[in-house]
């Protein structure tokens, strides 16, 4: 069964935009938990903007809920990652001066140091996913990096979308969908997970969840917009409503 992990970072943004202690990351992993979570993810940072170390050592002590910890692949984070044992960690491009991830990791381009990260996290018992475009040469690397997921980037489907007027079925958005599901259709070829997320929301999900072989979506942003206005726990399960039911409509196609 498709499964939900949230993305608590912008908890974490509306905290330090005070420097204070509320809202607690901590609290909205619970609720979310609550809510129908299958997971929390959350992103450290180089610059440390939004989560904290002391967020991840929280999270991973006080919860009860399976943790996918995205970095960077650098020396430090992957030390983090080892003494804090996520459940997964997922390795991420990550730019200074970006908002968010603006686009997938280049596999391709630096195959044997992130080898060489990948190695050490599955050492420690961690299952490392990459996040990437969904670009076959792309997916082809991450396996022989070692890599056990793909998470492909859903940010230019949900760019099409919302430019489309919402229209799923328009032939921007189409072919956005069709570079997702043949991606997919490699990760799975290669006896990988494959998961997807980034810009998903109420409106964008269930296309994207009724595609076929899809494990897991990764949805941040959306959801704690949501949970202003209906709280962490309705916003989760309106969610996961969404995606089950576009899930089910996959299988009967």
């Amino acid at each position: 069964m498709i499964e939900l992990g949230v993305n608590i970072d912008h908890v974490a943004t509306l905290r330090q935009a005070r420097r204070t202690w509320e809202p607690d990351p901590v609290w909205a992993a619970v609720e979310a938990h609550l809510g129908g979570a299958d997971g929390i993810t959350v992103h450290l940072r180089e610059d440390r903007r939004h989560i904290q170390d002391e967020d991840v050592r929280r999270l991973r002590d006080l919860t009860q809920i399976k943790l996918n910890l995205e970095m960077a692949a650098t020396d430090e984070m992957v030390g983090i990652a080892c003494g804090i044992k996520p459940e997964m960690a997922m390795f991420v491009p990550e730019g200074r001066h970006e908002v968010t991830t603006e686009g997938g990791l280049d596999i391709v381009s630096q195959e044997s140091r992130l080898k060489d990260a990948v190695s050490r996290l599955a050492d420690a018992g961690i299952i490392v996913s990459v996040f990437i475009d969904a670009e076959p040469a792309q997916v082809e690397a991450a396996a022989r990096i070692g890599a056990k997921v793909c998470e492909i980037h859903t940010g230019p489907y949900a760019h099409a979308f919302h430019a489309a007027g919402r229209d799923a079925e328009s032939p921007a958005v189409l072919a956005e969908i069709d570079k997702i599901a043949r991606a997919g259709e490699a990760i799975r070829g290669l006896g990988l997970r494959f998961n997807a997320g980034h810009a998903l929301n109420y409106y964008n999900v269930q296309p994207i969840a009724r595609l076929p072989g899809i494990r897991e979506l990764h949805i941040g942003h959306s959801i704690v917009s949501r949970s202003v206005f209906s709280g962490m726990r309705e916003a989760v399960r309106e969610m996961k409503r969404l995606m089950r039911e576009g899930a089910a409509l996959g299988r009967q196609a």
